[in-house]
């Protein structure tokens, strides 16, 4: 088939969001790629015309004040649209969960990760769409204020998006957070802009909340005003084994040996490339694995010192651990294959932040150990 930039090719098969395609050509394949998750994925492959022809479904939307709660929800789905942070759950299954549940908006823009500035970026370059997208997630809500966390370290996108509301506009709040990592993460989000903590095991809707990154409000402005789905995000190629670090828009599904060719290629022989930052970004063992909607970076890691030695006991893990967790318990706890200790430690709670990991004086890679013992714990929850 002939395809166009914006033309649904896969639809939802339980719990998803469709699929667009995000450049216009020819379909030359149907067939299992690789993907990052590390396995393989039935792709659809487009030889590139290199046109962007849009599809006819693409047209500016007039009177969008006029739409409803439900019609905006809609749109969304339609669009494709997935939380663009990293965890890439459906944004209108987020949003009709939230109706009549949450109380309070938050826009994540604190980017905390070290080397990733996409989102930076996306505020200083389309702030409109991010202000825009707020609105239309407030309407869909119902509720009249939302917020947008900034780290500190960005103070010109905190003033660039304050000079966009208009005078006595004090329906969305652009708040300046302490710069620090993870300051990002959900539950630190909430606890830092409201107050409330997320109870272990519990959901932002349990405390009222409901969180969405800033790039998925762009997308939710573009996908309202002008009809786009989500076919394109930011993603940052940096690192210092890149040659010409950058940010750019790419198309979802341009695979990664592309950007990084675009970025200069490789000055020097990366030791670890990872899609995401260096803290919770996943290993990248094949570059010709796509860009998809949750990539917000290529990072290209020239030197790694991380050669394993045994544990010192030494707890700084357990300073660190933003969810007040025991790390070293349930690294402990895990090897002796003890689910329901892990259990009680609130082992679920952990969102890779990988701190633990990072502070760690003897380099054990607790993350993937932390997300072994999960599997030991979820026969124990699939029974309760």
């Amino acid at each position: 088939d002939e395809v166009t930039v914006g033309q649904k090719i896969g639809e939802i098969a339980g719990l998803g969001a469709p699929i667009h395609a995000s450049v216009s050509g020819k379909v030359v394949a149907v067939e299992p790629r690789p993907h990052p998750g590390g396995d393989v994925m039935m792709s659809v492959v487009i030889e590139n015309d290199y046109k962007d022809t849009p599809h006819p479904s693409i047209v500016h939307r007039d009177n969008v004040d006029a739409l409803t709660s439900q019609e905006i929800i809609d749109i969304v789905k339609e669009a494709g649209i997935t939380g663009m942070g990293g965890a890439g759950f459906p944004t209108h299954v987020k949003l009709s969960g939230a109706v009549g549940k949450a109380d309070t908006i938050i826009l994540n823009g604190a980017e905390c990760e070290p080397y990733i500035t996409a989102d930076h970026r996306l505020m200083l370059e389309r702030g409109e769409a991010v202000i825009g997208g707020a609105r239309f997630i407030m309407k869909a809500l119902g509720l009249k204020e939302a917020t947008i966390g900034i780290e500190g370290n960005k103070l010109d996108a905190v003033e660039h998006l304050k000079s966009l509301l208009p005078n006595g506009d004090t329906s969305i709040h652009v708040e300046t957070l302490k710069t620090r990592y993870p300051q990002g993460a959900e539950k630190q989000l909430i606890q830092r802009v409201t107050g409330r903590e997320v109870p272990p095991g519990g959901l932002p809707a349990d405390v009222g909340c409901t969180v969405f990154n800033v790039a998925t409000a762009a997308t939710i402005y573009d996908a309202v005003t002008e009809g786009k789905p989500l076919t394109h995000r930011n993603v940052t190629i940096t690192g210092g084994a890149i040659e010409r670090p950058m940010n750019v828009n790419a198309p979802i599904g341009t695979p990664v040996e592309h950007l990084i060719k675009m970025a200069g290629g490789f000055k020097t022989q990366p030791q670890r490339l990872l899609m995401g930052g260096p803290m919770m970004g996943a290993p990248i063992m094949d570059t010709n694995v796509p860009i998809i909607k949750g990539s917000n970076g290529i990072i290209a890691i020239a030197a790694d010192h991380t050669e394993e030695k045994e544990c010192i006991k030494c707890g700084r893990c357990m300073d660190v651990c933003p969810m007040e967790l025991a790390p070293l318990d349930i690294y402990k706890y895990a090897q002796l294959g003890d689910a329901e200790t892990l259990l009680k430690l609130n082992v679920m709670d952990c969102f890779s932040c990988k701190c633990c990991e990072y502070i760690c004086s003897s380099k054990i890679p607790l993350v993937s150990k932390i997300n072994a013992a999960k599997g030991l714990v979820m026969p124990l929850l699939k029974k309760k």
